[in-house]
């Protein structure tokens, strides 16, 4: 296939996340992505895969930006690099605005603009060993002086992807990233006539010669019975659904009713309604889903030449699900 295809792995155990790991590894992927959620972190996921692989290169979609300081988020992509041979992929995120104020206790204010203030503080942070470091900005101070020589990193040019779903988080990432983590509800429209432009605004008012690449999720759930995987990618586009933040994609399709009636039963307790409130239309635009056949023939229908990388993801099931992803679209 000529997309670049990772997989993104969202397994609560470091066992599991490194036994799917090494698997996309042999069954030649190019990318391993981990996540993180309040059960796991991001980056120590990324540490084990990065000890028990040799070539795939690794990402983080997302590690919560705002949940640590300049300084650790540096440290962390600094040590990352090194463990896998400068192969990492940082790639953060704000969350959405509930999420900053519940789980890391910020305001949830001005998420795009404090993410243009980070990315290129970071790699002033990177390096490190040039002299200390002085930072006085809108949301951020920090001001460095080490007392000891700092040793170089691998790379004081590893790249910074950004995760973004609405047209302003996505003009930062052309602005200020090396390249855009795409949200998992991410339609080929929505990514031509929404995302695209975004990012060429971003690059263009900062100058750059052409807008960051993006390596975008896309729901993929594998199964002999294509049926119970339809459905289970349902389940998947529903839960999404009902995030309000992310409301923009669908209703650039016209599918708000949906949408509303979709977050209602999930509201509600109501999951199977929840589930069928997702279209056929929906399901087809959003996910693969279906026998490993079903599946190929739907990305490279639809999705293929979407994404510089195509993320495929496998929320629901366990390991023997993202191994059914894996195995479904290896190039062994």
């Amino acid at each position: 296939m000529g997309d670049a295809l990772g997989i993104v792995i969202s397994l609560s155990g470091i066992e599991d996340t490194v036994a799917a790991a090494v698997h996309a590894e042999r069954g030649g992927f190019e990318s391993v992505w981990t996540t993180e959620f309040p059960d796991h972190s991001a980056t120590i996921g990324l540490a084990a895969v990065a000890q028990a692989t040799e070539r795939v290169t690794l990402g983080t979609a997302i590690a919560y930006a705002f949940g640590r300081t300049p300084i650790v988020l540096a440290a962390e992509a600094r040590d990352l690099d090194a463990l896998s041979g400068g192969r990492l992929l940082l790639g953060l995120g704000t969350g959405t605005k509930k999420m900053q104020r519940d789980w890391h206790g910020l305001d949830g204010e001005h998420p795009a603009p404090r993410m243009e203030e980070l990315i290129p503080l970071l790699r002033r942070l990177l390096s490190l060993h040039e002299g200390p470091i002085e930072h006085e900005g809108r949301f951020y101070r920090t001001v460095v002086r080490p007392t000891a020589p700092v040793p170089p990193p691998l790379r004081t040019d590893l790249p910074f992807y950004m995760g973004g779903v609405n047209a302003r988080m996505v003009e930062a990432a052309g602005a200020v990233s090396d390249g855009l983590v795409g949200h998992p509800l991410f339609t080929p429209e929505y990514t031509r006539d929404v995302v695209r432009p975004a990012l060429a605004r971003g690059a263009e008012r900062a100058g750059r010669d052409a807008p960051p690449p993006i390596a975008g999720y896309l729901t993929c759930v594998v199964d002999e019975d294509g049926e119970k995987a339809r459905q289970t990618a349902r389940g998947v586009v529903a839960f999404n659904s009902t995030v309000k933040t992310y409301r923009p994609i669908l209703g650039l399709h016209g599918w708000d009713e949906h949408a509303d009636r979709v977050r209602e039963a999930w509201l509600a307790g109501d999951f199977a309604a929840a589930t069928q409130g997702v279209t056929d239309e929906m399901l087809e635009a959003i996910a693969l889903a279906g026998t490993a056949d079903e599946g190929r023939a739907q990305f490279a229908e639809r999705h293929e030449g979407q994404f510089e990388r195509t993320l495929l993801w496998t929320p629901f099931g366990g390991l023997d699900a993202v191994r059914r992803a894996i195995e479904a679209f290896s190039a062994s």
